[in-house]
């Protein structure tokens, strides 16, 4: 059975037959579902999957259904039954059955297997990205762009399959101790709802290309692109080898302590990622963590100012997250020489920024995903007014859908590091300006938190940037820039930012383990 409503798909390139307009469906389970809602550009909704992928095959979820809302309108996307616990172990099950035959077919097969997936991840773009778009509130120019960047990492991985190396140690009399490098078994991804099939799609590049079996967990808010990516790519594996599971903490909880799961990632918060590790320490599971951050732009006197104003606009990822990132410079300390410059181009720059419809192609900030994060950031705001800090511009958008969760881009100024907005982390289209005259007491306030993900440095000075690049705790720090990244450079944070790295041969060797050989000649003593 299909996973997805009213329309068996094949795992080809072929293109979708239009349907009518104004043809109503029920999903898989019989629930309504608006199938047929035509864009005003003329584009068709893709049929949303609503399935588990388990074993190469659709089931229905043994768990409650799920309303998945577009969070800029409302509208009902489907309904998914979430997985429950007899539907994790099937899936362990088959990822167990199916990954031995995958280590024996060496890195070259994986990789060729990986190139493939990437490939049609890029033949079906535009579908993902209008998926995301409508799931997660994010710009679709930026989901596209997250499907590039998906691909790109998958190729990235299967590029670097064959670099899960062993040794070999000098020995005497003519012994040969040798270490190799084995897949873990079934490993699980938890990831986020801020990227949902960028980070489904990533996730799955390291563990499979060291010859591991992975369950993918997108967020229970933003299911709906990982499900299609099953779809897209599921039959260029082994049988089992890949599932996707859908459903909250209950799910969560029931990966981290199933003895069948050798190692578990999050990509979330740290509350989760606290949560992740208890719940993984009965099983001594292998755990990575990208957690979140509350990350400071620091603006020295000499900086490039007009460079430092784009840069702190960039760092906050509106465009593509509506500030929804754990990267984001969403603290800027601004030098109080400069500081009535910085704010006034910061103001300006978020009042040019259009909100709008994440499906419209000229929309450059689209909704928050979620309405408990629409509520909480909300309350972030008014909570800075109270304590006396000053609303710049910004705050909730007036004039568009009634039942979107729209928050302009938002500027709080008069900040001190005492303020709540000061020391916890939004995860929203809020940033906050700190000024600051004494470097000491600035390198207070950036590593007085406990979290240490990113941070940006803005100075002409070499000693300055060197200087300050050694004494800021954080797991990426630029300078003359923020939130890019670059392939094959570590991600990830210190402190409760997380633990391990990705994006990097280091996240790749994360899903091995070492073993040593030692051979003794017959006869030896």
């Amino acid at each position: 059975m299909s996973g997805r409503c009213r329309q068996k798909t094949r795992h080809d390139n072929e293109k979708r037959r239009p349907r009518r307009e104004g043809q109503k469906g029920q999903c898989c389970k019989g629930s309504p579902v608006e199938e047929d809602v035509r864009e005003s550009s003329g584009r068709v909704l893709p049929i949303f999957p609503v399935e588990q992928y388990i074993g190469g095959e659709w089931h229905k979820g043994g768990g409650a259904e799920r309303p998945v809302v577009s969070p800029s309108d409302g509208r009902l996307l489907g309904v998914v039954a979430d997985a429950d616990g007899d539907d994790l172990d099937r899936a362990v099950d088959a990822g167990r059955n199916a990954q031995d035959g995958w280590r024996r077919a060496g890195p070259g097969a994986r990789a060729a297997a990986l190139r493939q997936a990437a490939q049609r991840l890029r033949d079906h773009a535009e579908d993902l990205a209008l998926i995301d778009a409508l799931d997660s509130g994010n710009p679709i120019a930026g989901m596209r762009f997250d499907v590039t960047l998906g691909a790109t990492l998958i190729d990235y991985f299967a590029g670097i399959a064959t670099e899960a190396k062993g040794e070999t140690i000098p020995q005497r009399g003519g012994r040969i101790t040798y270490v190799t490098r084995e897949p873990l078994g079934v490993v699980a991804r938890l990831v986020a709802f801020n990227h949902p099939l960028l980070f489904a799609a990533a996730k799955l590049a390291a563990p499979l290309a060291a010859g591991n079996a992975v369950i993918v967990k997108p967020s229970e808010e933003t299911p709906l692109s990982a499900l299609r990516m099953a779809e897209i790519i599921g039959d260029l594996f082994p049988k089992g080898l890949l599932s996707v599971l859908t459903g909250g903490a209950d799910l969560g909880a029931a990966i981290c302590a199933h003895p069948g799961i050798a190692a578990a990632s999050l990509i979330g918060s740290v509350p989760t990622g606290k949560a992740v590790l208890k719940g993984s320490a009965d099983t001594l599971k292998r755990v990575q963590l990208e957690l979140g951050g509350k990350n400071a732009l620091v603006i020295c006197p000499d900086a490039d100012v007009d460079a430092a104003i784009a840069g702190a606009v960039k760092g906050m990822n509106l465009g593509w997250t509506a500030g929804q990132s754990c990267g984001s410079t969403s603290r800027v300390l601004v030098h109080e020489s400069l500081k009535e410059r910085v704010v006034d181009g910061i103001v300006r720059a978020f009042e040019a920024l259009r909100l709008g419809d994440p499906t419209d192609e000229a929309t450059q900030m689209g909704s928050l995903s979620t309405r408990g994060q629409y509520r909480k950031v909300c309350g972030y705001i008014e909570q800075a007014a109270a304590e006396g800090a000053t609303i710049a511009t910004g705050g909730k958008a007036e004039g568009l859908s009634p039942d979107g969760f729209y928050v302009r881009p938002t500027l709080v100024t008069d900040v001190t590091a005492d303020m709540r907005i000061a020391r916890e982390e939004v995860f929203g289209p809020v940033l906050s300006v700190l000024s600051w005259q004494d470097e000491a007491e600035m390198l207070d306030i950036v590593n007085g938190l406990d979290v240490g993900l990113t941070a940006s440095v803005w100075t002409r000075d070499l000693d300055t940037a060197m200087r300050l690049t050694d004494r800021i705790q954080a797991g990426y720090v630029w300078v003359n820039d923020a939130s890019d990244h670059y392939l094959g450079v570590p991600f990830g944070g210190v402190k409760s930012s997380g633990q391990g790295r990705e994006e990097c041969l280091e996240e790749l060797l994360a899903y091995t383990e070492q073993k040593t050989v030692t051979i003794v000649p017959s006869g030896t003593t």
